[in-house]
């Protein structure tokens, strides 16, 4: 089994930023970043702790215009702990020591994904010898709520006392994010701080426009038993008989105490710490809310062994066995995964943050990111799974009236959505590079419906939830049907319909070089997946209980007439081609060829085209160039045959020397700007047996650990990216498809990865293991009163009873 502990030695300032969102700690409803309780923010630590869904609205002045925006809260650090020691002299006690101080002899990181928690050690140089520190950390996967920290002190080669300080900072801001910096960034008001017991502070506050309130409340005890020696808020003493602390600034509260140490007796200071806001069910009073649970909370111990165990069962039941190092970094991934949407998660309102709560990359927002999570959720936790798509649901009055707005029918999602249904993507953004702010067209880009349309069909078809489907899942995919087909316009010229002014999934071209208005016309992955979501439709209206369809059909107002033009425009969507492959968009073919080698020798890494060539005066619209897979996501929606049948239903063939000529021309013209990239392009190249695939795929795994994009990955993780690295084993190599009540496997060889083995959850049938081999799959599929599940792999069919395990064959596997 690979090593299941992530471990870093010595402080390093330029890269503690990335170790703190690859150390990360969370259970599904709030995550902390792996900071140094010591640390404040600045260049080279940024402590943050997010909750899901804790959104908040500001307004700033960027190039002379307002711009709104709506962040991922950076809440309230309950982190801080620090220390020092007092002088020899009876002088004033030293500097608090800090990991960057000059006194730091040791550093060390360990992140134990069996355990959850974050263990960083340190050794300082003191007066007589050294002083020995050691932090444990964990954010409960078992209570929500609760967070704790557990400091040791040992005394090597001396005796004397230690002053901690633990503390509850409300002095934060958003700005984890460089670019961001022109942004107002004070997300929090109405702090106020207070003592509740001899051992406990609070603090509380709330957002500044979204009034969300939010309560932390912390416990702070010691061995040996040490009463607080004071209790501050900003340096001044509280008011112990209201319970407030006083002084002009009080967004910061801390307890003083004093710890004796000695060669041999080590001291321990135990933080638990509750927090709640207004959004949480069934509570009126965050702060009470914090109190209470923070009182009956027990001690770390006892805390730790509950949230082991809490993690033991997640790791059941997303048991996932490949070797060597790529086993290690699946290991990880599903590690943010797992603390980004936990089952926890399936009792809140969020939807998928595209940098988990790991950051403020991206101001904490939802984008099409399930599109890559939620195929390897369904399978292990479809309860998350249908909390995501609910989110959606909760969304669907918002995105019909968006699309109302510009003069179409049914539902038009937002590319970022946030707290509510509304758009929340930037009017400006920054280029770094040139420094110059951007007008960002990247709402244009409508593909998102077809995205959670398809996450609705998986969803259902892997769980066989048909109630969500005739129901929730039924308007969605209606609304957005709607959407595309009033949408199409049709083009007498060439007896087709097309969709005009959008933006693709490669984001780099916006517009027409020289045009006057942004988007692009006939984007092929916007047309065909929009003849998709048009065909499951009508596919699904016929199939739903006649009571329902007469239900929805009535107060959709959909008749006839309407459902006649959605079979037309699902058949008669204009698919570009150009030299006798798939064009992105129409006119893709005539923009100029870049000179990749030239700016490869010139710039390096050229991952951010886009910004190179803005900088120079210049536009990636002009060039054939992408960042991202587009066309090519195509493959990684669709099984081949799946594939040719949409382009048949869409008059065109689409067959193999078609698709590799298409996969070849645009793997030579993609700069590889985005997580994704590597992960659909080896997934594309896995399905297509190419030799290339492990390249691809070796990037999709140390997108983040090796933080390939320059510096992102500080500022949040990809969990897309991390998700699909999963997906890809689970479903990638397996060929694994979930429809017609059966599980399809169409297994593909690849080397480096020739035994792997995972356990999924199928239609009541839970802890069912899949194991590859070379030449040979196995299912097993642990005894219930569960019904047998039905396998189809090369043309033969299978059934699998509760109790029973199958050895399947597989030649192409060798």
């Amino acid at each position: 089994m690979p090593e299941r502990t992530w471990e870093y030695q010595g402080w390093d300032p330029e890269r503690e930023r990335l170790r703190e969102a690859l150390c990360t700690l969370g259970n599904g409803r709030f995550a902390t970043r792996g900071a140094a309780p010591e640390a404040d923010a600045g260049p080279v630590h940024y402590p943050g702790t997010y909750a899901a869904g804790v959104y908040n609205r500001l307004t700033s002045t960027v190039a002379g215009r307002q711009v709104e925006n709506e962040d991922l809260v950076n809440l309230p650090d309950w982190l801080p702990l620090r220390y020092r020691l007092p002088d020899p002299g009876g002088g004033p006690p030293t500097d608090w020591l800090t990991p960057g101080g000059p006194e730091l002899a040791d550093y060390r990181l360990c992140l134990d994904l069996d355990a959850g928690t974050l263990t960083r050690r340190m050794a300082y140089r003191v007066p007589g010898g050294e002083l020995l520190v050691e932090h444990r950390l964990l954010v409960h996967m078992g209570d929500p709520y609760l967070a704790a920290l557990r400091t040791t002190f040992t005394a090597r080669g001396w005796s004397g006392t230690v002053e901690v300080e633990s503390a509850l900072n409300g002095r934060v801001a958003n700005t984890g994010v460089a670019r961001y910096r022109e942004l107002n960034g004070s997300q929090l008001t109405g702090v106020d701080t207070g003592t509740a017991e001899p051992d406990t502070v609070w603090l509380r506050c709330r957002t500044t426009s979204s009034h969300i309130r939010i309560a932390l409340a912390a416990r702070t005890r010691t061995t040996p038993a040490t009463a607080p020696a004071a209790v501050t808020a900003s340096g001044a003493p509280s008011d112990t008989a209201s319970g407030t602390a006083s002084g002009a600034d009080d967004r910061r509260v801390a307890q003083l105490l004093t710890l004796p140490v000695a060669p041999g007796r080590p001291a321990t200071v135990e933080k638990t710490v509750a927090l709640f806001t207004s959004r949480d069910p069934a509570v009126t009073d965050p702060l009470q809310a914090a109190l209470d649970r923070v009182r009956q909370a027990p001690g770390f111990a006892e805390l730790l062994a509950g949230h082991r165990t809490a993690w033991r069962h997640l790791w059941r039941r997303a048991e996932l066995d490949v070797p060597g190092e790529a086993g290690r970094i699946l290991h990880l991934h599903l590690f943010h995964v797992l603390q980004t949407l936990s089952p926890h998660t399936a009792e809140l309102d969020v939807g998928v943050p595209a940098r988990g709560l790991h950051g403020e990359a991206y101001r904490g927002h939802v984008f099409w990111d399930e599109l890559f999570v939620l195929p390897y959720l369904n399978l292990h936790f479809p309860e998350v799974s249908r909390a995501l798509l609910t989110y959606r649901h909760r969304r669907l009055p918002q995105a019909v009236l968006a699309a109302r707005a510009v003069g179409r029918s049914g539902a038009m999602y937002p590319w970022q959505s946030g707290g509510d249904g509304r758009e929340e993507t930037q009017e400006l953004h920054l280029n770094p590079r040139s420094g110059r702010w951007l007008p960002d067209h990247s709402r244009l880009q409508h593909h998102v419906g077809s995205a959670i349309a398809y996450d609705v069909w998986q969803y259902c078809q892997a769980s066989g939830d048909t109630e969500f489907l005739h129901g929730k899942g039924a308007e969605m995919l209606l609304q957005i049907a709607r959407f595309w087909a009033s949408s199409a316009v049709p083009d007498p010229g060439s007896g087709r319909y097309r969709i005009l002014g959008v933006v693709g999934p490669d984001e780099y071209h916006e517009a027409y070089p020289g045009a006057d208005r942004p988007g692009l016309d006939d984007n092929a992955y916007t047309n065909v997946t929009a003849a998709w979501v048009l065909c499951r439709a009508l596919e699904l209206l016929p199939a739903l209980p006649p009571f329902r369809r007469e239900e929805l059909l009535d107060r959709l107002a959909l008749d006839p007439a309407e459902l006649d033009r959605w079979e037309d425009v699902s058949r008669r969507l204009t698919v570009p081609f150009h030299q006798g492959v798939i064009s992105q968009f129409d006119g893709y073919g005539e923009l100029l060829e870049l000179d990749w080698d030239g700016y490869r020798a010139r710039y390096g890494d050229i991952r951010r085209l886009d910004r190179i060539l803005e900088a120079e005066g210049d536009t990636v619209n002009r060039y054939q160039a992408s960042k991202q897979a587009d066309a090519l996501m195509l493959g990684y929606l669709f099984a081949p045959a799946e594939l040719a049948g949409l382009f048949e239903r869409l008059g065109h063939t689409l067959d193999d020397d078609i698709w590799r000529r298409t996969v070849d021309h645009y793997l030579r013209r993609t700069s590889h700007g985005s997580t994704l990239s590597g992960l659909v392009h080896g997934w594309v190249l896995v399905r297509a047996r190419r030799a290339d695939a492990w390249q691809y795929c070796q990037e999709a795994l140390i997108g983040d650990v090796a933080d390939i994009q320059g510096g992102t990955t500080a500022e949040g993780i990809h969990l897309g990216a991390m998700a699909g690295t999963l997906d890809l084993v689970q479903r990638g190599l397996t060929g694994l498809e979930t429809r017609a009540d059966a599980l399809w496997l169409d297994p593909v060889p690849m080397p480096p990865l020739s035994r792997f083995g995972f356990r999924l959850r199928y239609r009541g049938n839970w802890g069912v293991r899949v194991s590859v081999e070379p030449a040979a799959l196995r299912i097993s599929v642990p005894a219930s009163a569960a019904q047998p599940i039905r396998v189809e792999l090369g043309g033969r069919t299978a059934v699998v009873h509760p109790g029973e395990e199958r050895r399947f064959a597989v030649p192409s596997c060798h």
